[in-house]
């Protein structure tokens, strides 16, 4: 069986996100898909699993609303030359997967792992002994893959493997949902954790937000 383009994975990774994150349904556009997210500072986004220059110019001559983002499967320095005022980079992500296989993690002493679904989507949660929040992540399954999606560890807690227990309770969640392939977006920090645990990077993606007065970036 052929590998997945990143085209494909990158529509599959689209699928597991609207729902992680209850975006509306993309719709097909010639250079990839448009999201409406609806949240004050991420409007919507432009997702492009293969970004043509001419295609990158004409939306970011067309974007005038604040909160609108550019998703661009490509390294920052390709994209670079193709923005204009107004654009602002934010972390640089890793479009990675991993064959998704059961094996149930246990929290290490001091911890406590639990998890639960609603609405298509499985979380994880770890806790300290006495309820303070530790570790999180969450993971939609759309058919055969699932999308992992806001991973995090509270700094208090980081270097104790818990995103790691957190992934793997994931991984095993998707399993024994049916999917075989887990995909995700990682952050620089987040690639040497994943990689760790059978990950495989299949594609940069140039991250950016258009903010004319300069405002920060939103929750991406």
């Amino acid at each position: 069986m052929d590998e997945p383009t990143v085209n494909e994975l990158v529509r599959e990774w689209i699928e597991g996100w609207i729902v992680s994150r209850g975006a509306a349904d993309p719709v097909d556009e010639p250079w990839g898909w448009r999201i409406d997210v609806g949240q004050p500072r991420q409007v919507a986004r432009h997702v492009l699993p293969e970004p043509a220059e001419a295609d990158v110019r004409t939306l970011v001559a067309a974007t005038t609303a604040p909160g609108t983002w550019l998703k661009l499967f490509a390294d920052d320095d390709t994209v670079r030359p193709w923005l204009g005022p107004g654009w602002h980079y934010d972390v640089p992500g890793h479009l990675m997967t991993v064959p998704l296989a059961p094996g149930r993690p246990s929290a290490p002493a001091g911890y406590t792992l639990t998890g639960w679904e609603r609405g298509g989507v499985v979380r994880a949660l770890v806790r300290t002994e006495d309820g303070r929040f530790a570790a999180r992540g969450q993971l939609a399954v759309t058919g055969a893959s699932a999308v992992a999606d806001q991973i995090e560890t509270d700094p208090a807690h980081r270097r104790r493997g818990l995103g790691s227990v957190v992934m793997r309770a994931l991984q095993d969640a998707g399993h024994r949902a049916g999917a075989g392939t887990g995909i995700l977006v990682a952050t620089p920090e987040g690639r040497a954790l994943y990689s760790a645990l059978g990950w495989s990077v299949r594609a940069p993606m140039a991250s950016l937000y258009y903010a004319p007065q300069g405002d920060g970036p939103a929750d991406a």
